[in-house]
């Protein structure tokens, strides 16, 4: 995943660049982007029943792909500004994640971490 991700903020970093775009790169504007391209993604799936590849047919699912792709690079380019390893990071939320999901008590079972007897 770390050559992945170096990839993918390096073609970002080279992008932004390319156009002098950093100046309106702010780990603000970014955040703000990153919501928008949500909401994006979140759009294709208003009204539909579940959302399943059959459902969403191969055009929707083109769209998903590519609003995908906007949160991720949004995503990568607010850690880089950040100087966030986001792998790491990733690594760091499952385990507490695992904490507060132990498997053995929340199997099956979709409620918030705080709704469990411990």
């Amino acid at each position: 995943m770390d050559n992945e991700f170096d990839r993918i903020r390096d073609a970002m970093r080279q992008f932004v660049a390319e156009r002098d775009w950093d100046q309106f790169h702010t780990p603000k504007n970014l955040a703000s982007a990153l919501a928008v391209e949500a909401a994006e993604l979140l759009e294709i799936f208003q009204w539909l029943r579940q959302g399943e590849p059959d459902e969403l047919g191969p055009d929707k699912l083109q769209a998903v792909r590519h609003e995908m792709a906007d949160v991720l690079l949004y995503l990568v380019r607010l850690a880089d500004r950040l100087g966030v390893d986001l792998p790491s990071a990733v690594d760091e939320k499952m385990v507490l994640n695992r904490a507060k999901y132990p498997a053995d008590l929340v199997r099956g079972d979709a409620r918030k971490y705080d709704q469990y007897k411990r």
